[in-house]
């Protein structure tokens, strides 16, 4: 739990008291029961020896896209049955599994309690509730329709989870193999390559120009400080990207050179053009405006080169101008992306002509996911017996040599 300072005033004299609480407002809550008129009172910042575990756990936990989607689907059901919200936040902080949202979830029970709108307490927790749920949540409560908001942005969600996992599955099979292998080749050159040109070394045979090159390997990476010195070399070279990319120059590179990758490419574009078109739709369907919609969808979309052609809609908008035209200047989304989008323009049903691009493209990022899949089984299968036959033609060619000298 939280300490706080506060300093009171009673009968005696003004002073300052120190006290443990779940929130200020306990806090302050527990002081008036005392008797104590709070003058100030703030969390004590000062650094503490005691390690609060549920705190930690608190501080370093992540909220996934589905556990906002099992929130929304619950909350919905909780609304549309006439649950008051502060207790239907209630019910659900006190079931929720994960630490970061159930604390969320307390703080705005407590902020609706006291009067402010639902949106505007969950824009107090940016790391639980993004810029697109409290849009969407502020358009709810604006059209006295938040349970049919709440559904559709569980809906929302669920498509941006299964979406993710689709793609997190096709990366999952070359890591995993990637990973075995390197493992492999760093035992073999480690500990079995050295026993045999210990006995190449003791019957005096020449080594082959490939034999000495993996011995070299092999003497490199039994040296612990080596092996050290990789590790922070690539360590730092890992920390150099991540700040690069924080720039925008290099988000724009490397977002742009992603784009223009084989197979990783095509995938990464129709993915991009799922997910723009699914919030797009969602957040037109809820009421919320045309150019705050631009704006949470730039925001949200992934890959800067995108974001970017976003960007530039919202401008052509601002002027008068048409999505579907500020979207092909770009040239990042597919042709048939944006004349269907034209035409959704043209007939006043851009939000169902977006689902309906949302839902084609999300069926060719599944297939491309499997045809990317059965690509990289057999090219990891082929890297993975190049790196262990490359350690066995290191052991057997001295022994050709042996076999010529006896000849």
């Amino acid at each position: 739990m939280p300490t706080f300072v506060a300093r009171v005033q009673d009968a005696r004299g003004s002073r300052r008291e120190r006290l443990v609480a779940d929130s200020i407002r306990d806090a302050r809550a527990t002081l008036r029961e005392r008797g104590l008129f709070v003058q100030e009172l703030k969390q004590d910042e000062s650094v503490s020896l005691n390690f609060d575990l549920k705190e930690l756990s608190t501080r370093f936990a992540k909220v996934t896209v589905k556990d906002k989607a099992v929130f929304s689907r619950q909350f919905a059901a909780l609304v549309n049955a006439g649950v008051a919200l502060v207790r239907g936040l209630g019910v659900l902080s006190e079931q929720c599994q994960n630490p970061k949202l159930k604390k969320a979830l307390m703080g705005v029970s407590a902020d609706v309690q006291q009067g402010i709108s639902l949106s505007d307490s969950m824009r107090k927790y940016p790391e639980c509730f993004d810029k697109l749920y409290t849009a969407m949540i502020q358009a709810g409560e604006v059209g006295g329709v938040l349970d049919e908001v709440l559904n559709r942005l569980s809906k929302l969600l669920e498509d941006i989870a299964r979406l993710q996992n689709q793609i997190k599955s096709a990366m999952a099979y070359p890591v995993t193999v990637g990973v075995l292998a390197i493992l492999i080749f760093f035992a073999m050159v480690r500990f079995l390559l050295p026993v045999f040109a210990n006995i190449f070394n003791d019957l005096g045979v020449e080594l082959p120009v490939f034999t000495q090159f993996m011995m070299g390997i092999s003497y490199f990476v039994q040296d612990i400080k080596n092996v050290f010195l990789s590790i922070v070399v690539i360590a730092v070279a890992i920390f150099a990207f991540r700040q690069y990319y924080k720039t925008r120059v290099g988000r724009e590179t490397v977002d742009r050179l992603l784009l223009k990758m084989p197979l990783f490419g095509d995938l990464i574009q129709k993915s991009s053009t799922a997910r723009f078109c699914r919030t797009f739709g969602a957040l037109t369907r809820s009421g919320v405006p045309i150019l705050t919609c631009l704006e949470i969808v730039r925001d949200t979309a992934g890959n800067q080169i995108i974001a970017n052609a976003v960007d530039e809609a919202r401008r052509e908008i601002q002027t008068g101008g048409m999505i579907s035209i500020a979207l092909q200047k770009e040239q990042v989304f597919p042709l048939m992306a944006i004349q269907m989008i034209s035409i959704g323009e043209e007939t006043g049903e851009l939000d169902l002509m977006l689902t309906k691009v949302a839902d084609f493209y999300e069926d060719e990022v599944e297939q491309a996911v499997k045809a990317l899949t059965s690509i990289m089984e057999p090219i990891m299968i082929v890297f993975l017996g190049g790196m262990v036959g490359s350690i066995l033609l290191a052991m057997y060619l001295p022994i050709f040599t042996v076999f010529d000298a006896l000849g």
